[in-house]
């Protein structure tokens, strides 16, 4: 598999992924009037009879997937991932192919089709995510060694939503499988699938979780082992972690609480200087972030989360630059200040700890530097450049953002490490150090020689 290391490498009919760089996921469905996260039927063992029950009794009346589009648009979102169907098999659409849905049950609605239309009016990309699972099935538990003919007619259940999520929804730029686990991609003919799926969508993107790897493998990208495949999709999704994948696109998913993807009473929240970093270090190390909320059973996304959004919102209005469309940027030591981005010829300098002394280093940038600016504030920067450092000077004392200040260093070409520079500590041929600690010479003694 090719290695993309550049917006070069990528189809053109992909390129607005890396551009977007941020997009939201959305996890909602009946388990939210339980309140205890989106898994609740199986990690509770809840009775299944009653759990359908209930859930054929919800029924949200302040759904307003415009709302969640405009906050997603204040956020500098742009493209979302919407479940279809999650785990405990509840349909968020008007399926053909089962009663047990949004639309012909209590709610009476597509929230599939409101989504797509209020995502799409408000200039967003829309992503479809659909689990494979369906925890009410027995054949799904019993796989097809045990259950062959229960097997078979489970899978083609599956292949027939897909089919109809991607034909009656107009243009969808990313589906996104999960709960492929415990089977492999020969089980559930995921190669026919993708087929299937190119013929319908030819532009679309495919996620990486289309069946479980060979026995004493990982996947490509580091993820939880959860269904990825090395061979199948288009880009990668590690799961709670940020982790490159460099044979193909990535997004790392993460929650904007503690742990759980679906609405949970009483859920801590991550602040939104945490957010925003796992949205800056998953663009410095050249992917995207997927960041999730889960509505509340009646539809509204909790103001813990628009508070949030919008504070990220403010900065990337001041920022974006340094987000939208950048590549991997770590071309120097920097995590002694932050993280960096770079794009063309300009290196970003996102500074996590401001530390009021008005001047501020980086060491190992081979690049001449042609301009400094303070992209928080649009102020031109003095600086020097050494054979090793570029010192930066006339910072304000006190940050001049809540959030994460940005210096855009414009420089006369591809930004570049010196030799010494280009792995981090504790990479690399550790001789390329030899050089320095010999400067000052080879005793163990303050002002000995040998």
């Amino acid at each position: 598999m090719q290695q993309l290391s550049t917006t070069g490498d990528i189809p053109d009919k992909w390129h607005w992924f890396p551009e977007s760089r941020f997009g939201l996921f959305i996890h909602w469905g009946p388990y939210a009037a339980y309140g205890r996260g989106e898994q609740v039927l199986f990690r509770e063992h809840l009775d299944q009879r009653a759990y359908i029950a209930a859930a054929c009794r919800w029924n949200p009346q302040r759904y307003d997937p415009r709302h969640w589009a405009a906050v997603a648009r204040q956020a500098g979102m742009r493209y979302a991932v919407f479940t279809t169907r999650h785990h405990d098999g509840y349909c968020n659409w008007d399926t053909a192919h089962t009663d047990y849905s949004s639309a012909a049950q209590a709610p009476g609605r597509d929230f599939v089709r409101d989504y797509v239309e209020a995502f799409r009016a408000a200039g967003l990309r829309v992503g479809l995510y659909y689990s494979l699972a369906d925890w009410r099935i027995p054949a799904y538990w019993e796989g097809p060694t045990h259950d062959p003919e229960g097997w078979a007619r489970f899978r083609d259940y599956v292949h027939a939503q897909v089919r109809e999520l991607l034909t009656n929804y107009g243009r969808i730029d990313v589906i996104w499988f999960d709960g492929a686990w415990p089977h492999d991609q020969a089980a559930w003919r995921s190669a026919e699938l993708v087929e299937m799926i190119r013929t319908l969508q030819p532009d679309i993107l495919i996620n990486n979780r289309l069946g479980v790897a060979p026995a004493g493998t990982t996947s490509a990208d580091g993820g939880l082992g959860a269904g990825e495949s090395r061979l199948l999709g288009d880009f990668g999704t590690p799961e709670h972690h940020i982790t490159a994948d460099p044979n193909r696109l990535w997004e790392s998913c993460q929650v904007s609480t503690w742990r759980l993807w679906g609405y949970t009473i009483g859920e801590r929240w991550r602040p939104a200087d945490v957010l925003l970093d796992f949205l800056v270090e998953a663009a410095s190390k050249g992917g995207n972030l997927l960041l999730n909320v889960g509505p509340t059973a009646d539809g509204e996304l909790p103001l813990e989360f628009t508070q949030r959004m919008a504070e990220i919102g403010r900065w990337m209005d001041a920022h974006g630059e340094a987000i939208y469309g950048s590549e991997a940027g770590e071309v120097c030591e920097f995590i002694t200040y932050g993280r960096q981005t770079r794009k063309g010829n300009n290196l970003y300098l996102v500074i996590r700890f401001w530390d009021r002394r008005g001047t501020l280093t980086l060491g190992g940038l081979e690049t001449p530097v042609r301009r400094a600016v303070l992209l928080t504030t649009g102020e031109e920067l003095p600086f020097r450049q050494t054979e090793d450092h570029v010192i930066i000077s006339g910072l304000p004392l006190e940050p001049p953002t809540p959030l994460f200040p940005v210096i855009r260093l414009e420089c006369a070409a591809s930004p570049q490490p010196r030799s010494w520079a280009a792995d981090r500590l504790w990479q690399g041929d550790p001789r390329r150090m030899t050089a320095w600690a010999a400067a000052r010479g080879s005793s163990i003694y303050v002002n000995r020689e040998g």
